[in-house]
C-alpha cells in the first residue's frame, strides 16, 4: 500500500512525543513493506526535494518552517506522490482541509491524527473546526483526546481510539535491574509535576525505599533542589533521560510507577511500566490520559493528592512483584501497528464504492 504522511514537523526537527509516535508508526509501515512517503519541511542538507531515510521517503513541500506556504503547496506534492492513503497530522489546522482537498481530486482517503487537547481558548476557533470535520477518519490516541476532537466538531462515528504501543518482545527478554523500587519517568518539563511524587516520598522518609526519576529537561534542577529540601535526595537517583531499551530493565525490578504529570494525550511511559509487571499509581489530571490505562488494571490505582499516592504505594507493596503483565499484549508494536493497517484498508475499499 502507498501511505502518504503529511506532517509540517518531524521527529528530525523536534523531539515532542507527536513527532517521534509518527515516526515511529512510519517506519514500521515501511519495515512491513508498504511504500511511505513522509511530506514535510524539509530537514535534511541539499538541494534535493526528496531524501531516504530507515525505509521512508521525505518529500519537501517548503524549506522553512511556514504553515501558510506548507498548506498552500501541500496538495500539489500530495499529487505526485500518487498515495492509496493519506495521514494528516492536524498542525497546522489548515493542512488536514488542504490534503482533503488533494484526495479529492485523487479519490483517495484521508486519515487525520488529532494529538492532543486543543488550548482551551482556542480550540473552538474554525480552524480546529475545520481541521476535526474534514478527514474520513480521525485516529486519537485517548479517549480523552476524543472528547476534545468531538468537543471541536469531529463527529462521533469518524473518530477512532488507537493508542500508543510497546516492544512486548524485548520486555519479556530483557535483564532485571533492581536499584529502584519506585520510578517516575517523563521528560522534565513545566507539565512534569515530578514535585507530587516527591512530595508523596517524603511522606514515606521512615519506610525503606528506593527511587529513579528517569527523564531531563528544564524542571530536572528545581526537582533535585527540592529532593534535597526534603531530604530524600540520598535515596531518590536522578537519571538521564533513557531510551525505552534502557528504562525496562529497571522497571521490570521496580514495584511502583508513579504518574503525575499535569498533561499527557497517552501515557506512554506509564504503558511501558505497566508491561514491565509495575503497579500503576495515577494521580488524576483533567488534561491527562494516563487515568484510562489504570482504570481496568486490578493491580492500578488513581489517587487526587500526594497524601493519597504515599497510602497506594505503602498498598502495593502487599501486590506481588512482577517483571512483565501480558495483559498488555494488546499493546504490542505489532498489534498496534495491525490497527492502522485495517483502518486504511477498509477506507480505501469502502472508498471504492462510491
Amino acid at each position: 500500500m502507498r501511505i502518504a504522511f503529511v506532517t509540517m514537523t518531524t521527529a528530525h526537527h523536534v523531539d515532542h512525543w507527536y513527532a517521534r509516535r509518527a515516526r515511529a508508526v512510519a517506519e514500521r509501515l515501511a519495515a512491513r513493506g508498504h511504500k511511505v512517503t513522509v511530506v514535510c519541511t524539509q530537514w535534511w542538507g541539499g538541494d534535493h526535494a526528496a531524501f531516504d531515510f530507515e525505509g521512508v521517503s521525505y518529500r519537501r513541500v517548503t524549506a522553512d518552517h511556514s504553515p501558510s506556504v506548507f498548506v498552500a503547496k501541500l496538495p500539489f506534492v500530495l499529487n505526485s506522490v500518487r498515495p492509496e492513503v493519506v495521514h494528516v497530522a492536524t498542525d497546522p489546522d489548515l493542512a488536514v482541509p488542504a490534503a482533503k482537498a488533494a484526495g479529492r481530486l485523487r479519490r483517495v482517503p484521508v486519515v487525520a491524527e488529532w494529538w492532543d487537547p486543543p488550548d482551551r481558548e482556542t480550540g473552538r476557533s474554525w480552524r480546529r473546526h475545520w481541521a476535526a470535520r474534514s478527514p474520513n477518519t480521525l485516529l486519537v490516541p485517548s479517549e480523552t483526546v476524543a472528547t476534545t476532537a468531538r468537543e471541536c466538531g469531529a463527529d462521533t462515528g469518524a473518530v477512532e481510539v488507537v493508542p500508543d504501543s510497546v516492544d512486548m518482545a524485548s520486555i519479556r527478554d530483557a535483564p532485571v535491574d533492581e536499584r529502584a523500587d519506585l520510578v517516575y519517568a517523563r521528560r522534565l518539563d513545566e507539565h512534569a509535576n515530578v514535585e507530587e511524587f516527591l512530595l508523596a516520598l517524603a511522606e514515606l522518609r521512615r519506610r525503606e525505599w528506593r527511587a529513579a526519576i528517569i527523564g531531563d529537561g528544564p524542571a530536572r534542577a528545581d526537582a533535585e533542589r527540592m529532593a534535597r529540601d526534603l531530604r530524600i535526595d540520598d535515596r531518590v537517583e536522578f537519571l538521564d533521560d533513557l531510551a525505552p531499551a534502557e528504562q525496562v530493565p529497571i522497571l521490570k525490578g521496580a514495584h511502583v510507577f508513579a504518574q503525575t504529570a499535569t498533561r499527557a494525550p497517552f501515557a506512554t511511559n506509564l504503558l511501558r511500566a505497566l508491561a514491565c509487571g509495575c503497579v500503576g499509581v495515577v494521580e488524576y489530571q483533567a488534561d491527562s490520559a494516563a487515568h484510562e490505562l489504570v482504570e481496568t488494571d486490578p493491580r492500578g490505582s488513581l489517587v487526587t493528592s500526594p497524601q493519597e499516592l504515599a497510602e497506594e504505594i505503602v498498598a502495593a507493596t502487599e501486590t506481588e512483584r512482577w517483571t512483565v503483565n501480558e495483559d498488555y499484549a494488546p499493546y504490542d508494536h505489532d498489534a498496534v501497528l495491525d490497527r492502522y493497517v485495517d483502518r486504511y484498508r477498509k477506507l480505501v475499499t469502502d472508498y471504492g464504492l462510491f
